[in-house]
């Protein structure tokens, strides 16, 4: 429970967690309650989709980076004089 507040409160300003929340709070529910009756591959099952939606978003936060730094580089080649040096 602390690992997932933790990773939570690392992505906190990436996502907008209030649209999440409900997803993950159900999911967390349905652990508790497979923990308690002793059912480990209802667990095993809820982690390895919580490992597959943590891939997506960091594959996402990736692909905006990457995105970004080609449109800045896009700008900066633009701002450049034609002698190629700076004034």
């Amino acid at each position: 429970m602390t690992r997932i507040r933790t990773v939570a409160a690392a992505l906190r300003p990436l996502l907008p967690l209030h649209l999440v929340r409900p997803v993950v709070e159900y999911r967390l529910v349905k652990l508790r309650a497979a923990r308690e009756s002793g059912d480990r591959g209802a667990i095993s099952i809820e982690l390895a989709l919580a490992v597959i939606v943590l891939v997506t978003i960091a594959g996402t936060v990736v692909y905006a980076i990457t995105q970004l730094g080609h449109k800045v580089q896009g700008n900066i080649q633009k701002d450049v004089p034609a002698g190629g040096t700076a004034p």
